[in-house]
């Protein structure tokens, strides 16, 4: 079996993809990969250090005002599709599936043209231009919230989930909280802002933690590479805390995320599909700086089912950012609440239903 898979730009787009991957190779090792993506994205690193042969296109968006640049972009896709087609030619695939991001456009164009059976999957409540216009040629749209069905052809959905969900559950405690300087058995939150870090949450953290001294449970604060040396002197002008630590990045997401409590953070697709996919509660403060504000009514399913609380950005500041944590971790009740409506919305098997789509369609293929 051979596989196309393309998407890239974000983590958001890229690490479903590995996950499906990864599920493929387990189920069928001998499988054969081909990622495209672009040299300028997260993909162009993350991938070849997976060891995944990669090709690249180049591809940029399209801008929503009207620009010149858009007549640059039309010209760059159509290159990308002939690019595009020459490989698919040598690689010979049996489906590509394409998982956002600009790149995914012109690849999984081709194939359609090619008659390759082709999937794309949409992470988000509210899809971008790139996967709406791809949904007219492809074979499934496959989706993680159910919310989305409305802006795509009926009878091509199904709800498969994030893939990234199967990579965090079933994952042993290992004492990683200990390891990093906090304490077993007591309540914690995990703050962060992405892996890049959020000013506004690490300024709301920072003028929080004289008040998290003496709450009864602890906070590990991951303040994104970018932001960790200037968040570290405010933290030593304040005065450390025994029961914040406070770290720039955290490489093993998985094993950390099975001794937390509750999560504060962005309200990106990933992350929620690892949350609900574990049954933790979360405080959302969604990114206003995303596509269709889609990070806004990602957060949205999981407050309307009673699983979050949202903060508006523009809102955020230490009190709510303290209500907000006292509220889920000084009541065991709400906490066991909402993790139960967390885990009501996730789909931890998601990577089995996404390869189940594919091989249905290669199989039809075949046929």
């Amino acid at each position: 079996m051979k596989i196309i898979v393309s998407g890239g730009g974000t983590g958001g787009h890229v690490y479903p993809a590995l996950a499906l991957i990864r599920t493929i190779k387990k189920k069928h090792p001998d499988t054969k990969f081909l990622y495209i993506g672009t040299e300028r994205g997260l993909e162009s690193n993350i991938i070849r250090r997976e060891n995944i042969p990669f090709e690249a296109v180049e591809i940029t968006g399209f801008r929503r005002s009207l620009s010149f640049e858009n007549i640059k972009t039309v010209l760059r896709f159509l290159k990308g599709v002939k690019r595009s087609k020459q490989i698919i030619n040598d690689f010979k695939p049996d489906a590509v599936i394409g998982t956002g991001g600009y790149v995914s456009a012109p690849v999984v164009y081709a194939a359609a043209k090619k008659k390759v059976p082709a999937v794309i999957h949409e992470q988000n409540s509210v899809p971008g231009l790139t996967n709406k216009f791809l949904s007219k040629y492809v074979q499934k749209v496959a989706l993680c919230f159910d919310s989305a069905k409305e802006f795509f052809p009926a009878q091509k959905v199904i709800l498969t989930g994030n893939p990234r969900a199967s990579e965090v559950v079933g994952k042993e405690s290992r004492g990683e909280l200990v390891k990093l300087g906090l304490k077993e058995n007591i309540p914690t939150a995990l703050i962060t802002g992405g892996s890049r870090g959020a000013r506004p949450i690490n300024e709301a953290v920072i003028k929080s933690l004289a008040q998290l001294t003496n709450k009864p449970y602890q906070v590990l604060y991951i303040t994104g590479e970018v932001h960790f040396e200037d968040v570290k002197k405010e933290v030593e002008l304040i005065g450390a805390s025994p029961n914040v630590v406070v770290v720039p990045f955290i490489h093993n997401m998985e094993e950390v995320l099975t001794e937390i409590d509750v999560v504060v953070g962005r309200a990106g697709a990933t992350s929620l599909a690892e949350i609900t996919a574990l049954g933790l509660p979360s405080i959302l403060i969604p990114s206003p700086y995303v596509t269709n504000n889609h990070q806004e009514k990602n957060a949205s399913v999981l407050t309307s089912a009673g699983a979050a609380i949202m903060l508006q950005e523009k809102d955020l500041s230490s009190q709510r950012l303290m209500a907000a944590l006292d509220e889920i971790l000084l009541d065991d009740k709400k906490r066991q609440n909402m993790s139960e409506a967390s885990k009501k919305l996730g789909m931890p098997d998601a990577s089995d239903r996404l390869y189940d789509v594919l091989l249905s369609m290669i199989e039809r293929g075949r046929s």
